[in-house]
């Protein structure tokens, strides 16, 4: 790791949660894919819908796991 990138990461860390989850959001975003793909208006539309929502608590996340163990259940 370079000075330049720890010094990034310190600061990085110090920062509020939201700030935090934000910077890991962006920078996970843009390990997706090399080239932007085409995205529809509405789908774009839909998806900051959806990050909106998530971002104000106004929806209840549900644990992947929790959501296979449903899937399992009702398969079973």
């Amino acid at each position: 790791m370079t000075a330049v990138t720890a010094k990034i990461v310190d600061k990085a860390l110090h920062l509020p949660r939201e700030a935090r989850a934000f910077l890991a959001e962006k920078l996970l975003e843009s390990l997706d894919c090399e080239e932007a793909f085409p995205v529809s208006p509405a789908w774009m539309e839909e998806i900051h819908r959806r990050c909106q929502e998530i971002d104000e608590g106004t929806v209840k996340l549900i644990p992947a796991e929790e959501v296979f163990d449903d899937i399992d259940r009702e398969l079973g």
